[in-house]
């Protein structure tokens, strides 16, 4: 396949690599990390200690120019004071009950919070608040907090029933894992150390957030995203996954701001790459979610392409058969091969004599039994090559749009590239073996006296 166009300068590249600088297999984190903050949403960072959670959260704390960072563990032992700021003195001798929140969560842009659920359910309670409706009740005040984004960590979803309210207020909920076997030497290898501040076309000032969310509310969702959006619906439903309302439009709005982050006025397919992250019910359903989108989005749903491989083979074994089959009974080549290598002694592989004698002693076919083969092959080849022409055209149709986009994670990227690219690789492979085959019945050996007529040949195509 041809080279694509160069790529567009993309504004969030640099944002997105100083996030994932050092670290491995967190493009899928750092995507949704951004992004949630951009869009003033929360993120649940699901996964075991050690894998770059709380850097994440650090390094998005860096991109924001003046933002302050919060960052806590939770225990069923923690209490109101380690997050919300200690009570004044000077307030309670004026018989009111305040806080002093300086420092604290109530004046984060960006906050991280480790083990988020094990919380006890005075601070839960007040987080819920703070989450959904960005305020703090301070005493008889109900004070708006500068909080951006909320990264919460946990091990695992939580399981009782109570803390589920809290689990909604997390937009985005990421599966985060070691790296993997394939990625382990790079791991020992790669360095995370500090590259001090970050660079300047790195970061996203208040002014940029604001022009980029007033942006995004005059983004609209084409036909085709309101159908997949539909399908998705139907999928939740399928898969028994309750999805709310509020859900629903919280991922429309974000679907939006990507959109107008990419600078483009309408949501586009490759935009749903998020579903996973946003719908998922829980840490096992992402999966399921994401074949969803690879297979309506990115066509990388398998192809049914045994039977044709089949089809290949059994013109290949015929062409096998029919070279070796002997010559007639009564014909006595046998015995003339074996009297040209006896006359040519030991250098009789050589000898032309051995040669025109041996294909001699094989079958000879009718005029009519070679054009029928290579008939019967022109139209398997026929057959793939309109096939291989129709995938070719789907790859260049799917890949162009998954390369140009912003946000559509590397890896994923990859795995598409990987079943369309090898679709094609795969059908090119059997049109140079069948054509191959096409050679060899084309030159079997030929009796012009003959004029039997083979029987076509049959596979099983499913």
């Amino acid at each position: 396949m041809p080279d694509h166009a160069p790529a567009p300068p993309r504004p969030w590249a640099p944002a997105l690599a100083e996030l994932e600088r050092g670290l491995l297999q967190r493009d899928v984190a750092a995507r949704a990390l951004l992004l949630a903050a951009l869009a003033g949403e929360h993120v649940l960072l699901l996964g075991p200690p050690g894998t770059a959670k709380s850097e994440l959260a650090r390094r998005l704390q860096r991109l924001l120019p003046g933002a302050h960072y919060f960052e806590r563990l939770l225990t069923r032992f923690t209490v109101p004071e380690e997050l919300f700021g200690p009570l004044s003195l000077r307030a309670l001798e004026d018989d009111r009950y305040e806080r002093l929140t300086e420092g604290y969560l109530p004046s984060a842009e960006v906050a991280f919070l480790d083990e988020v659920f094990k919380a006890n359910s005075a601070i839960l309670n007040t987080l819920l608040g703070l989450l959904h409706e960005r305020q703090f009740d301070n005493g008889s005040q109900r004070l708006p907090v500068p909080l951006v984004c909320l990264v919460g960590a946990s091990n695992e979803q939580p399981q009782d029933d109570s803390l589920l309210a809290f689990y909604d207020r997390f937009l985005l909920r990421v599966p985060v894992q070691p790296v993997d076997d394939a990625h382990f030497a790079a791991l020992l290898q790669t360095s995370v150390a500090s590259a001090g501040a970050p660079p300047a076309e790195t970061l996203i000032d208040r002014h940029r957030l604001d022009a980029l969310r007033a942006q995004a509310s005059h983004t609209t969702l084409g036909d085709s995203v309101l159908g997949l959006l539909l399908q998705a619906r139907q999928h939740a439903t399928h898969t028994s996954q309750s999805v709310s309302d509020r859900r629903w439009r919280q991922l429309v709005e974000l679907l939006k701001l990507q959109a107008a982050s990419r600078g483009t006025p309408e949501v586009s397919d490759w935009d749903l790459w998020l579903l996973p992250f946003v719908l998922a019910a829980d840490p096992s359903h992402v999966p399921g979610w994401t074949d969803f989108f690879m297979h309506r989005v990115a066509q990388t749903a398998p192809l049914a392409l045994d039977g044709l491989e089949r089809a290949v083979n059994a013109f290949e074994q015929q062409l096998d058969i029919e070279r070796r089959a002997p010559a007639d009974a009564q014909d006595d080549s046998a015995g003339k091969v074996a009297l040209a290598r006896s006359i040519a002694g030991p250098t009789a592989g050589e000898s032309e004599m051995v040669r025109i004698t041996s294909e001699r002693a094989h079958r000879r076919y009718s005029p009519v039994h070679i054009e029928a083969r290579v008939a019967q092959t022109d139209e398997l080849l026929e057959r793939l090559g309109a096939l291989h022409s129709e995938l070719v055209a789907v790859a260049h149709a799917v890949l162009e749009p998954a390369r140009s986009h912003d946000w559509l994670p590397p890896s994923w990227l990859a795995q598409i590239e990987s079943v369309h690219l090898g679709r094609c690789e795969h059908l090119a492979a059997l049109l140079a073996q069948l054509r191959v085959t096409r050679s060899g019945f084309a030159d079997l050996p030929v009796d012009t006296v003959l004029t039997d007529r083979p029987a076509p040949l049959t596979w099983q195509e499913a």
